[in-house]
């Protein structure tokens, strides 16, 4: 990712969206160099630019949505420091879609852009204050100081939510113990990707604190993940289904997911007759699934996936971290009950997760429908095979020459046979050393 491509892309992007565009980035080293290419790429175009800084992805959405035509994050989420890249935000906060961004990619190899001569050219401003009304809008949720007398950990991961989340945390009443809380694009307390082995620092403060929950993000905050208050790393689908379960509490809707999502979602949408709505894998396709059936009169209740990216529709349609934090508060503080209580309570998940490289994908895909023709199966990405409460997902990557295979069942060991089967259906078609 070069200056020369993120001029690019700012030509572009300012050629399809005239107006004025929010820009902003997370805390990368390349970040300053990126975000000023494609500012001057905006500006030879005739678009007026509005410099957010380093914030998080779901917080420039936020600002977008309300007050602008178009946006650009200069980000690479969870990927490893020596990444980055440019997320293009719609006015109506969502990313662009596919369609538009196959388009936008048309003209940058093309080199098909409206510039404008020099007394047209678009004019700069800063406002890094703007991320203020993005805590508010959390916080402002959230009356009467619901994390009073509990005690938050935050591993910011030194990325975008270094000045969000600690704040939005303290705006509920949270005693707030910060963790890499300083922006450095070198990410030096631990990887942007927030895992089990990265969060052994922020699962130390927990238990030495006697903190309620700990909770980590990606390195643009658009994700969360916790970690809960015996130090234990919450997988992210029970997390996705215990917020699940607190906000569908009293509605009746619909919940919209991707193929890729744990069977606990199932079960707690039945728990409130709600029903589960798939689409392929990717967030994008999650929130415009919910405005597409918003747009039919569906009641839409909630959204997300299980990587920790969560989708609250009566906010914003994009998944957002910051917003993600303060319902885990709010859910504790409403049960009364520890976060490990609150796992205990799910219904029994046993989920393998792997990828096999091949360059034989589809050919796995074929051997799969054909042999479990008898069972439910959904070809929306890749394919999900249903077999009663298991399932499971074989998914090409879209950049890769490997598979990701998914498989979940109620116990160990049926998981275990579960996978065994699907592996002797597609081990024919993985590449050998």
């Amino acid at each position: 990712m070069t200056p020369d491509l993120v001029l690019a892309i700012g030509m572009a992007l300012g050629s399809m969206r005239q107006g004025t565009v929010a820009v902003g980035r997370d805390s990368r080293t390349s970040g300053p160099a990126l975000i000023s290419a494609i500012k001057a790429g905006l500006m030879a175009t005739g678009c007026d630019v509005v410099d957010c800084g380093i914030l998080p992805t779901p917080a420039l959405q936020y600002i977008v949505r309300n007050h602008f035509d178009a946006g650009a994050v200069i980000t690479a989420s969870h990927n490893p420091p020596e990444y980055n890249g440019v997320k293009v935000i719609e006015a109506d906060g969502t990313e662009m879609d596919d369609h538009e961004a196959v388009l936008l990619e048309k003209r940058i190899f093309s080199r098909s852009f409206s510039l404008k001569n020099w007394e047209a050219v678009g004019t700069e401003k800063s406002a890094p204050l703007l991320v203020d009304e993005y805590v508010s809008s959390i916080a402002d949720r959230f009356p009467g100081l619901p994390g009073k007398g509990m005690t938050v950990a935050v591993d910011t991961g030194s990325g975008a939510a270094c000045s969000t989340t600690p704040a939005i945390l303290s705006r509920l009443g949270c005693r707030v113990l910060s963790l890499n809380a300083q922006p450095d694009g070198r990410f030096p307390g631990r990887l942007p990707e927030p895992s089990t082995e990265g969060l052994s620092a922020l699962a130390t403060l927990v238990t030495e604190t006697g903190a309620a929950f700990g909770i980590a993000h990606d390195g643009d905050a658009d994700r969360a993940v916790f970690i809960d208050e015996t130090g234990q790393y919450l997988e992210e689908n029970k997390e996705f289904a215990l917020i699940a379960d607190m906000v569908c509490t009293g509605k009746q809707g619909v919940i919209v997911t991707p193929v890729s999502t744990s069977f606990l979602i199932e079960k707690i949408a039945r728990r409130h007759g709600c029903s589960v709505n798939y689409t392929p894998v990717g967030s994008i396709y999650v929130a415009r699934r919910m405005m597409a059936l918003i747009s039919a009169k569906e009641k839409v209740v909630f959204g997300g996936e299980g990587n920790g990216g969560l989708i609250f529709p009566d906010h914003q349609f994009c998944r957002d971290g910051g917003m993600t934090a303060a319902m885990m508060v709010l859910l504790l503080a409403g049960t009364g009950k520890s976060l490990s209580e609150l796992v205990r309570a799910l219904p029994p998940s046993v989920m393998i997760k792997e990828k096999v490289h091949t360059s034989r994908a589809q050919e796995m895909i074929q051997a799969l429908k054909k042999a479990y023709d008898a069972y439910p199966c959904t070809t929306i990405d890749g394919i999900r095979v249903t077999k009663g409460s298991s399932w499971a997902l074989v998914r090409p990557s879209g950049t890769e020459p490997f598979v990701r295979v998914m498989v979940e069942t109620e116990s160990e060991n049926d998981t275990k046979q579960f996978y065994s089967e699907i592996r002797r259906i597609i081990d024919p078609f993985i590449a050998t050393e």
